[in-house]
């Protein structure tokens, strides 16, 4: 069931940008859906931690002694939520008001490759000659994706925004890697929604409120994207994470841009080209690659994976995350 469940959770990701299109077209502000996901997200995952109890313990690692929660690692984890996911959540949606969904997703998905270049950087991780070839395939096939672009379906904006938000998405995982093991992952990703609701609260206020009379299909989509998308697709990955293993979650994960490209095929009448085609399977496979190298043989049982948080994203042993 660990693959299923993964694999779930990667279509339950990837049909996020489509519900997010489809709120569009029903009325839905970029502002209200971010504070509608942001509320309902952190209220739903509250209510699971008060009927589950045991969801709050931190998982136990044999031969680790057991981390101990501060005020300072609760106001880190409610600080990614509030800076780091507020921020890369909002670019993800506003790219999308200028960018098919499947395109986005692709350039979205560059992050894993971001992640590794940074954590080498930073020292967190060693730049092999496999690490190397992964990165230039998938610089080319970001290249290709944004080449093979038609007038029609190409805002250079919305690529800078999509971008941006991987970039974002980059800092925030390198972030939380810091933090993850800290805290039991639903209550980590309790807080993360938490913050970022708080964000998002703030910024209506600020704005002078935020529009929430669309009609009943925009709440459909907007509760579509907070269940399906951020609730249930966190819940499986966790499921199938403690069954596979975080390689294995990993490399099932490129599975979420396909299903995003599929269903945007399907509901929208996005239709990428060759050249575009080509590109996403250079990116996905680099990704794929990257993961591979990092399983290695007899060590998949060794102790529990750092969880996500991923409200919006994965965490990992290492800095990759799997997802967006």
């Amino acid at each position: 069931m660990g693959p299923v469940l993964c694999l779930v959770s990667a279509a339950c990701f990837g049909a996020m940008a489509i519900f997010g299109k489809l709120a569009y077209a029903s009325g839905v502000s970029p502002g209200a859906l971010l504070l509608v996901r942001f509320v309902l997200g952190a209220a739903l995952l509250v209510t699971l931690l008060l009927l589950r109890p045991g969801l709050r313990r931190t998982p136990v690692v044999p031969g680790r002694t057991a981390a101990r929660v501060t005020p300072a690692v609760l106001v880190t984890a409610l600080g990614l939520g509030a800076v780091g996911y507020a921020a890369q959540a909002g670019l993800y949606f506003s790219a999308l008001e200028l960018m098919d969904a499947s395109l986005l997703s692709l350039v979205f998905y560059t992050y894993p490759l971001l992640v590794t270049l940074a954590a080498v950087l930073l020292g967190r991780d060693r730049l092999t000659a496999g690490r190397c070839a992964a990165l230039v395939v998938a610089s080319c096939g970001t290249l290709l994706v944004l080449l093979g672009s038609g007038e029609a379906t190409f805002h250079p904006l919305g690529a800078a925004l999509a971008f941006g938000a991987a970039a974002t998405y980059t800092v925030y995982i390198l972030v939380s890697d810091t933090v993850v093991h800290r805290l039991p992952p639903v209550t980590l990703a309790a807080l993360v929604m938490t913050g970022a609701a708080l964000t998002m609260t703030v910024r209506a206020l600020v704005t002078g409120g935020t529009d929430l009379g669309f009609g009943w299909q925009g709440w459909f989509w907007l509760g579509c994207i907070a269940v399906v998308s951020t609730v249930l697709a966190m819940l499986t990955f966790f499921a199938g994470l403690r069954r596979t293993g975080p390689s294995t979650a990993a490399i099932l994960s490129t599975f979420e841009p396909v299903v995003t490209t599929a269903l945007a095929a399907l509901t929208l009448g996005e239709i990428l080209g060759p050249v575009q085609w080509a590109g996403g399977l250079l990116v996905l496979s680099s990704v794929a690659v990257l993961q591979l190298r990092r399983e290695r043989p007899g060590r998949r049982g060794d102790g529990p994976p750092r969880e996500p948080d991923r409200a919006g994203t994965r965490v990992r042993k290492d800095p990759v995350s799997v997802g967006e």
